[in-house]
């Protein structure tokens, strides 16, 4: 059972963002059942049969090696890993949104988000190569006003770089930013770069994470819960209304 701080908690002392950065996978967009669903395809192609998708779930944030070595308990460094592993991307990138919807909330968030001329992007890992059609196939890739893909390994997450790229994209700076993530290395990076962070208990939270040792400055178990983290609208009269927010313990 993870370790969760209390769902809806946030700092008391935080300026309010102008702009949102999600992670994609486990926090945007819930991609489990297509990845998942290339993976038992992978193990139908070699003789074997299909996962509970459940125990699976924990693994989709961490990218498609590490779903090759727990659907197949192999190591990087067993020599039918990189055959195995080229051929589930080549599954998935034919199934690629299939399955996969935005999390429940999720839009009304963008929707808000928007509402109040405020900007939000996605901070990913994944590749390019994949984030950018699965974005474009959901609609959403009009709508990002930045998308930071992971094509070099050396500088993905907890690396600071994508959360830094993101800002210098936006022409804003880290503290003017939140980033929302379901993985410890979303909120690392978010730290390191001086960014606000908030934790997606919705998301692919591993069952044994020590999710309040993460040092997020909040937590929220649906979408919407990040609402009194957000600036008001730009076009408003100035006058920003009451907000009630509740301090971290």
């Amino acid at each position: 059972m993870a370790n969760l701080p209390a769902s809806g908690s946030v700092r008391s002392i935080a300026p309010l963002a102008k702009a949102v950065l999600l992670d994609l996978d486990g926090t945007f967009l819930d991609t489990a059942p297509d990845l998942i669903g290339s993976l038992n395809d992978l193990r139908v192609e070699q003789g074997l049969t299909a996962l509970a998708p459940e125990p699976l779930r924990p693994a989709v944030s961490q990218g498609g090696a590490a779903m090759i070595c727990q659907g197949f308990a192999l190591s990087r460094t067993d020599p039918a890993f990189d055959p195995l592993l080229k051929r589930y991307l080549a599954i998935y990138r034919e199934r690629l949104s299939h399955e996969t919807r935005a999390f429940p909330g999720i839009d009304e968030l963008l929707s808000e988000i928007e509402a109040r001329n405020l900007r939000w992007g996605v901070v990913t890992n994944k590749p390019s190569w994949l984030t950018h059609p699965l974005l474009e196939e959901l609609g959403y890739i009009e709508r990002c006003a930045c998308v930071i893909s992971g094509d070099c390994r050396a500088l993905h997450k907890p690396n600071p770089y994508s959360v830094f790229e993101a800002c210098r994209q936006l022409a804003l700076t880290p503290p003017e930013c939140l980033m929302l993530g379901d993985a410890e290395r979303d909120i690392e990076a978010a730290r390191r770069a001086g960014a606000a962070s908030v934790v997606a208990l919705f998301g692919y939270i591993e069952p044994n994470a020590q999710v309040a040792d993460w040092g997020a400055d909040g937590s929220i178990e649906h979408p919407l819960e990040l609402l009194p983290w957000l600036d008001t609208a730009l076009d408003t009269s100035g006058e920003p209304s009451p907000q009630t927010i509740q301090a971290a313990p």
